[in-house]
Order: structure tokens, then C-alpha cells, then sequence
């Protein structure tokens, strides 16, 4: 078994896991491992993921695992990859390792836009502070099993950008972009500090209470953690997906320029 550190632009997909006729992330990588003869099945044997990240979102960290041959390392992976998706450090796994199963905790990052002329930071982190900790998050997530969770998290401002770590063991669908969403609205003041405990009540939240996810764009899967893993480094590879996303970073940079020109001269 050897398990693959892949990063990926999750905009041009319909999330991670492989669905019926929309392009996924999963969908690039059995393909590519199908291209090079790695199976000549749906999945090669052992096959699992860490998480499945929602349509939009990105990664640096996710962890796919399976039975590969010695000769696929991550550059030979990349070798079918497009652009966007890269294999960037693997690590030989125990037998019967499973991707899912056996991560001991996963970690997103959320870069919200929020200027300190629109969001106060005080506010913003009282409201994540009262989500920290085992709670029962029904009410952040259309999930109606496995909502009960531990949750660590921080809130560090970068200029106009609150940068927000989530740390759990797993999430249920959406709970990050939902916490988000209820830490900024405390934030801009749209929502007291109190709509967090009516958020994590037992009762169900009112249709007019309900708390929306964030946007997916901003959220990264930015790691996961395996006690039993060492991952190494591919030099070539990461190299690559190093190049790829410091050329996308740039292209955005210079087309939110011309937008902000544009908004600049219409005022």
C-alpha cells in the first residue's frame, strides 16, 4: 500500500468523489492511474480517500491510498494529471491501511474576506470560541447522523482576510463552510454572540435562523494527519504543483486588479 499527498483547484470540479456525468477530482485520478495500467478496474485494490470535499473546494493535503506499484511515484503519477491536480509526496502504508478510516484528524482553512471596515475581530472570535469543543452541530449541517463532533479552531487576520483553522477528527457535510458563515455573521454584526448557542441547542433552527454555508472557493483541505504515515517529499513533483498554482495565483491576482479598476472608476 502507499498512500498519495495530492493538491488540487477544486473550481472546475463537482467536489471530490467520483459522481455520474460531472467532472470530479476523483474522476482525474482513477482515470490517470487507469491511463498508466496502475488497475484495469473502477479502483485499484485498497483504494480510499481522506475526505470528500465539496464542489469548489480545494486541497493541499488530500490523501488517496492504494495498491500501487514501486515505479509510481508521485512525478509518474503527475505524468496523466492535468494541470490542476498533482500528486506531491507519498508514503509507503501498512497493509489493510484505509485512507477514511484511519486519519486522526483533518484540517481546513478558510480565508474570508473581511476587511476590519465590515467584520470585528473580537466579535468574530467569540463566536468561534463558543463552537470550540464537543458539541452536537445538527444545526450547521443536512446531515442528521454523525453531527456530534469535537471541534478546535483559530481565527488570525491577514490584512483584509480572516484566515480560519477548523481542526475535527471528521466533519459532516458542509459544517465548515456553515461555521464560517455563522462566524462572520457575528463578525459584520448581523448576528448576536447568542445565535451560537441557539445554533448548537438541541432544537432545530427556524427557517428565517438557519445559517447558510460559505462560499467553497476560500476553503482548503489543508492537511491530515496519519500517526502511522511518513510522507516524503517528491522534489520534481512538488516543484510542479508548486509552478501551477504560483501561475494561477498570478492570473487572479491580475484579473482582480481589472475588476477592482473597473468598480474603482465606476464609483
Amino acid at each position: 500500500m502507499r498512500a498519495y499527498r495530492v493538491a488540487y483547484d477544486g473550481r472546475p470540479y463537482a467536489g471530490f468523489q467520483r459522481q455520474p456525468d460531472v467532472p470530479t477530482v476523483e474522476d482525474e485520478l482513477l482515470d490517470a492511474l487507469g491511463t498508466l495500467g496502475v488497475t484495469d478496474a473502477e479502483t485499484p485494490p485498497g483504494y480510499a480517500a481522506a475526505g470528500r470535499t465539496d464542489a469548489g473546494v480545494s486541497a493541499l493535503a488530500q490523501t488517496v491510498a492504494f495498491e500501487a506499484p514501486e515505479w509510481l511515484t508521485p512525478a509518474a503519477f503527475n505524468s496523466e494529471l492535468p494541470a490542476g491536480v498533482r500528486a506531491w509526496a507519498a508514503a509507503a502504508a501498512p497493509e489493510r491501511f484505509h485512507a477514511t478510516h484511519d486519519a486522526a484528524a483533518r484540517t481546513y482553512v478558510y480565508h474570508l474576506y473581511a476587511p476590519e471596515t465590515m467584520v470585528a475581530d473580537a466579535r468574530a472570535r467569540a463566536a468561534l470560541d463558543g463552537l470550540r469543543g464537543e458539541h452536537d452541530f445538527h444545526n450547521l449541517t443536512p446531515d442528521h447522523d454523525g453531527t456530534v463532533r469535537t471541534l478546535d479552531g483559530s481565527l488570525v487576520r491577514d490584512g483584509d482576510f480572516l484566515v480560519v483553522t477548523l481542526e475535527a477528527g471528521g466533519f459532516a457535510r458542509q459544517l465548515v463552510r456553515r461555521v464560517v458563515s455563522l462566524v462572520a455573521a457575528v463578525g459584520r454584526g448581523d448576528r448576536d454572540v447568542a445565535a451560537v448557542e441557539r445554533a448548537l441547542a438541541s432544537d432545530p433552527l427556524p427557517g428565517p435562523e438557519g445559517i447558510p454555508p460559505a462560499p467553497a472557493h476560500p476553503l482548503i483541505l489543508q492537511d491530515v494527519t496519519y500517526p502511522s504515515l511518513t510522507f516524503e517529499r517528491d522534489a520534481d513533483a512538488a516543484a510542479s504543483a508548486r509552478a501551477v498554482f504560483e501561475e494561477r495565483h498570478v492570473e487572479h491576482a491580475a484579473r482582480a486588479r481589472v475588476a477592482g479598476a473597473i468598480s474603482d472608476s465606476l464609483g
